[in-house]
């Protein structure tokens, strides 16, 4: 029998979201939560600053490209940076 995923809740922008459990959760989705209309190739610059992270690093920066591992509780705080 398949074990089911616990989820945790992770909020974006305030927003809570489900997440599963220890998995990492990557830039992209977090911007695509934040901004619905995020496409990766539309010139946009994004920063990503999360809180709450897992004990090793419970707060920084998400790159673009990166991937972060959740926490029940964590907040990520999205914003568009500029634009070429």
């Amino acid at each position: 029998m398949a074990e089911e995923k616990k989820l945790v809740t992770i909020y974006v922008e305030g927003t809570p979201h489900e997440w599963p459990k220890n998995e990492k959760i990557s830039f992209d989705q977090v911007v695509t939560w934040a901004f619905p209309d995020y496409s990766p190739t539309d010139g946009r610059t994004y920063t990503v600053k999360y809180k709450k992270g897992d004990h090793e690093k419970p707060e920084g920066q998400l790159a673009k490209g990166a991937s972060v591992k959740v926490n029940d509780g964590m907040t990520f705080s999205v914003s568009r940076t500029g634009q070429s």
